[in-house]
């Protein structure tokens, strides 16, 4: 595929930059669609992203609807039916902003005043529409054949909500109509298992109008939540973790000293008590150096690793929320370690360990990163860098692959993030280990070492779920709902045929309650099919018993797999047998 260049030259486009290309001349032919039908919309800003383009539009007092945007994808494929050739020019800036201005493209003309004075301005031009880009562009509208206009939503002009909100129209381009049939097909189960859908059907959260972000978590997903939770703290303290809780809200003074005032204030929620300013913990670590602080530390007491599952709360744009996802408060997973310097890699790699056991447990593939120093940093340079050289170090020594994000650690610190697979091959930052030599040095912390001498120790903050609740999202799309037996709200379900073996059902039933299995029994008077199509699909329940005459003369119970549809005759005592080591071992598949 050739692409042009703003200066007007042409050559063959490089693989890697292949789909980047052909997004971006995707984000142009559908501004010059929307154009064609919408002639007084005005253009802010329409760049290619790894997920696809999409372009900011002031469209006045027009709101879109779907079939607004199907008519826009259908005015794409005529311009690109067109075959008309992208066209680069070149303008002095006085020219350019006449231009833009005689256009009606206002924001194209805010947006040249950002430039430097002496810049060229670069323009693409095919058929009638132009637009101030740099490119490069594919030569002609033909090239783009496989495209799909996907969704809307709102954008404030650069992004700044004291701005205008304008439309973002978001699209997907691939270099063939195979890739775009195979993003559709993912996206298509994507939206079975969006974890807002099945969330409703299984009753395992909600979001209310009183609390917009503000999850609320239902008896089944509680289940969930503290199966995951019991997993957790068993492995943590197997590892030697002491498990804390640090209050919800605490002096700003402490967050002043900590440094996320000056970088996080944004973020926080606030409340005057007593006539000061107190903060609601957006994270957990300010707190855990208080706790390390409550006394004299000795070097014999560490590495101390303190683990917390705090509840913190983060102001996020309504815009930004989704499902579990994205919300304004969630717990975390927190553990924040104490050492000394020369303890460092080695502590790393055990958690490095822990994490890669979590993972591996639920199925989870994952790529691993390594973020260093960003503009907005507190502390030294060779602060910095022994930090950084001290994760690079433990990662080599691991023999684990990672790639470099420049300059996206935390203020505090470098960091390695732990992005998951799930089975659609979406991928999901969970995990973290960073390692933080500032806030020990703004607290203050000390441990007195084998020389008498007082001592700082290095901090790593940590976590392994993330967000608890988000985590609970990513699981419950990565297994469309069908939890393993030890994490099912309802593990069983008890289905008489008719109401002559309802109470030897019943005796079932109360067998495996007083085992201590999560059994449902279903009598209500429908038909057996509808009862199995229900807790199979809706409930999704792992183990459906079909109690009939057959059964109750034989003493048996038929057990129906949720995963395979197959069924096997057995007695109580071997279900429940059966039923409990799954359970003792976590299996994350059904199979007595």
């Amino acid at each position: 595929m050739k692409i042009i260049y703003n200066d007007g030259h042409t050559e063959e486009c490089p693989a890697d930059q292949e789909v980047h290309v052909l997004r971006h001349s995707a984000a142009h032919i559908m501004a010059q669609a929307v154009k064609r039908l919408y002639p007084d919309a005005k253009f802010a800003f329409g760049p290619a992203t790894e997920k696809g383009f999409y372009y900011d539009i002031d469209m006045g007092d027009v709101k879109l609807t779907d079939e607004d945007l199907q008519k826009i994808e259908d005015e794409m494929h005529k311009i690109t039916k067109e075959n008309l050739p992208f066209k680069a020019f070149t303008l002095p800036r006085d020219e350019a902003v006449k231009l833009m201005q005689e256009r009606g493209e206002s924001y194209k003309v805010e947006h040249i005043s950002d430039l430097k004075d002496d810049e060229p301005i670069t323009f693409f031009q095919q058929g009638e529409y132009i637009d101030m880009c740099v490119g490069p562009h594919i030569c002609y509208t033909k090239a783009l054949k496989a495209f799909k206009i996907t969704s809307q939503s709102g954008a404030y002009w650069r992004a700044d909500q004291n701005n205008k909100m304008l439309t973002r129209i978001n699209g997907i381009a691939f270099a063939s109509k195979e890739d775009l049939e195979k993003f559709e097909t993912i996206q298509a189960e994507a939206e079975k298992r969006d974890h807002r859908r099945i969330g409703r059907e299984m009753d395992l959260f909600a979001f209310m109008d009183e609390g917009p972000g503000f999850p609320f978590i239902l008896p089944n997903g509680m289940i969930i939540r503290n199966e995951l939770m019991k997993y957790w703290r068993e492995l943590h303290r197997r590892d030697g973790y002491l498990e804390i809780e640090t209050p919800v809200m605490l002096n700003q003074s402490l967050w002043v000293t900590s440094g996320h005032w000056a970088h996080y204030k944004d973020n926080m929620f606030t409340s005057t008590i007593d006539d000061q300013l107190y903060c609601i913990k957006p994270m957990n670590c300010p707190g855990s150096m208080l706790v390390y602080k409550n006394r004299p530390r000795s070097y014999k007491e560490l590495p101390l690793r303190y683990a917390e599952v705090g509840l913190v709360h983060r102001y996020e744009k309504s815009g930004e929320l989704h499902g579990l996802m994205r919300v304004r408060c969630f717990h975390q997973d927190d553990a924040h370690e104490y050492m000394a310097p020369e303890q460092v890699e080695g502590e790393i790699e055990h958690i490095v360990h822990l994490i890669n056991e979590v993972y591996q447990k639920f199925g989870f593939k994952y790529f691993v990163e390594l973020s260093t120093m960003p503009d907005d940093h507190i502390g030294s340079d060779e602060d910095w860098e022994n930090a950084t050289n001290g994760l690079r170090n433990a990662l080599e020594h691991l023999g684990i692959e990672y790639i470099v994000n420049e300059g996206d650690g935390a203020f505090y610190g470098p960091k390695i993030d732990f992005h998951l697979e799930d089975c659609l091959g979406r991928t999901w930052q969970c995990g973290t280990i960073q390692l933080d030599f500032q806030l020990p040095q703004n607290f203050e912390a000390k441990y007195i070492g084998a020389d008498g001498e007082l001592h700082t120790p290095v901090m790593i903050h940590r976590v392994v779920f993330g967000s608890v609740e988000r985590f609970m999202g990513i699981l419950i799309e990565h297994l469309a709902g069908k939890f393993p037996v030890w994490l099912a709200p309802v593990q069983v379900k008890v289905l008489p045929v008719s109401d002559k073996s309802l109470e030897y059902a019943t005796g079932i039933y109360r067998k495996l309650f007083e085992a201590g299995i999560r059994v449902k029994l279903d009598d209500r008077g429908e038909k057996i099919g509808y009862k199995i199509r229900e807790a199979q699909q809706v409930d999704r329940v792992p183990y459906m018993l079909v109690i009939g005459q057959q059964e109750q003369e034989n003493g048996t119970l038929t057990v129906r797999n949720r995963d395979t549809a197959e069924s096997q005759t057995m007695s109580v005592e071997e279900f429940i047998a059966g039923v409990e080591k799954e359970i003792a071992d976590r299996s994350m598949k059904n199979g007595l």
